[in-house]
């Protein structure tokens, strides 16, 4: 039975030697739902006609790059001894707090350029950056990446799921083949359960920028668990993961920012149309 198993093919669609990667159809459908997500929003919320898709012209090239830089530099000893390397992200290695880092930089310039709240720009696309992420977690899974360690098949078994993703956790390292946590699959899961609180928030309408914070919260919480399981974590030292770290500091900041504005007397609510 095992020899039966064979991984999911990484290309989608081939046009002679142009290949399309599942990868990238998968990253490219987060980000196309998101855009819809929050222009519907903004646009009930009266921002600036197209205001997210002249934002997302910058921010996407930019969460790229990144995503990319952060990746680099916790992997600096293999790039400095392999500079040509940096540039071949077609290879793998990105980040995705490096790809948040990017976003969340652009928008803060985007806000002070265009005279809008970057608060209320944040909260409005905090559940379409929570979605792209649980999208996305699903192109690792066709790469048979971002797992975790060892297990048996029967131990994926008593997770009550499908064959289809027990299958492609069989995954060959080194020749040796063997079933390994499906973490993308637990983030993902995470992040679903983090997009249905985004939206219930909205309805509940707390104060502005307490949306983004409680995604902040929320997506550092699961991460910083997840990380724990993983193979492939960038190594701050031999013990400490810097996405682990990254997410506590993240979560105090997050609050402490929250605790802030609110002692700050911050009353401008999530669905004032108000743009400042």
């Amino acid at each position: 039975m095992l020899a039966a198993i064979q991984p999911i093919d990484p290309i989608a669609i081939s046009f002679g030697e142009v290949n399309i990667a599942w990868y990238g159809l998968i990253i490219g459908t987060g980000i196309i739902l998101g855009y819809i997500l929050a222009n519907r929003e903004a646009d009930r919320l009266g921002m600036p006609k197209d205001m997210f898709a002249d934002l997302l012209i910058w921010a996407v090239p930019i969460a790229i790059i990144s995503a990319r830089i952060y990746y680099v530099i916790f992997q600096w000893d293999f790039y400095s001894q392999n500079p040509g390397a940096i540039i071949q992200i077609w290879n793998g290695g990105i980040a995705i707090h490096g790809a948040l880092i990017g976003s969340v930089a652009t928008g803060v310039i985007y806000a002070r350029i265009k005279g809008l709240s970057f608060w209320k720009i944040v909260d409005i696309a905090a559940p379409s950056i929570i979605l792209g992420q649980m999208l996305g977690r699903w192109g690792n899974f066709i790469n048979q990446e971002a797992h975790g360690g060892e297990v048996s098949r029967s131990f994926l078994e008593s997770l009550f799921i499908p064959d289809w993703i027990i299958d492609q956790m069989y995954i060959n390292i080194d020749g040796t083949f063997a079933y390994y946590h499906p973490t993308f699959l637990y983030e993902s899961l995470w992040n679903l359960a983090g997009l249905i609180l985004l939206l219930l928030l909205r309805k509940i309408n707390p104060r502005r920028g307490e949306i983004f914070l409680t995604y902040v919260i929320w997506y550092s919480i699961g991460r910083a668990f997840v990380e724990g399981l993983r193979t492939d974590s960038l190594m701050l030292t031999e013990t400490i993961r810097v996405a682990q770290l990254l997410s506590v500091v993240l979560i105090i900041v997050a609050i402490a920012i929250m605790i802030y504005r609110r002692k700050k007397g911050v009353k401008t609510r999530y669905n004032d149309k108000r743009n400042n």
